[in-house]
């Protein structure tokens, strides 16, 4: 099976106010249909890891490989179109636009890459949204729904230019144990009938004893996982 992603000895550093060593040489990497979590103390390294591995933060050493294809390095338009394509984010707040409906919130990443008609990106968002069981809210106002229903939205979002790999920032942690499981079987489900790639940062124990592993953070180091 090929890697989705992998990480070769990344490190990074915060400089100010003074050098701070903030990952030290973290390598791993997720297959194809892989679901696997991160975890560790507040101040591990967990978010800092997974917003380099989104292609969002830049600086630091080491490689990234989306797809066997290094990225490390590359422009910021082209992470750009990369992270758009390949990547879907689902944050702990859904970040959804109020004043948008449902359905345009969806449709946004979509029209960002520009690969498709309109009446094209309408009729896939449509398909994400009655995959989520939320098709009914899709004229909704993203104001007017329960924050499970935002969260699912969000995931719609994040799917809707069928991405390589879904990543996680505490995507439950805003939310109570019924809609928590939810966004785990929603997940679990992706991995399963979609062979989608999923890694998730959480707090949540139950949630990563789920997963395939727990790739456990500590000091920004891998202390355990895979």
């Amino acid at each position: 099976m090929n890697n989705v992603l992998e990480a070769k000895n990344i490190n990074k550093h915060f400089l100010k106010p003074k050098d701070f060593h903030v990952l030290k040489d973290i390598s791993f990497a997720i297959k194809e249909g892989e679901f696997a979590s991160i975890m560790g103390k507040s101040g591990s390294g967990k978010s800092t890891l997974l917003y380099i591995l989104s292609t969002m933060d830049t600086d630091y050493t080491g490689e990234l490989f989306l797809n066997d294809t290094l990225v490390t390095g590359k422009p910021a338009s082209e992470l750009s179109r990369i992270r758009n394509e390949h990547i879907g984010f689902v944050f702990q707040f859904h970040y959804l636009l109020s004043e948008f409906s449902v359905l345009e919130n969806v449709m946004l990443p979509a029209k960002k890459l520009a690969r498709k008609s309109n009446k094209e990106i309408e009729h896939d968002a449509y398909e994400k949204l009655s995959m989520l069981g939320i098709e009914k809210l899709a004229k909704q106002k993203a104001s007017r729904i329960s924050g499970g229903e935002k969260q699912r939205v969000a995931i719609a979002r994040a799917l809707i230019n069928n991405p390589s790999i879904l990543m996680g920032d505490e995507p439950t942690g805003n939310l109570d144990s019924y809609n928590s499981d939810n966004v785990f079987n929603i997940f679990k489900r992706l991995k399963e009938e979609e062979g989608l790639s999923l890694l998730v940062v959480t707090h949540d124990e139950d949630f990563a004893k789920r997963t395939d592993y727990i790739i456990e953070m500590e000091d920004g180091r891998i202390v355990s996982g895979q």
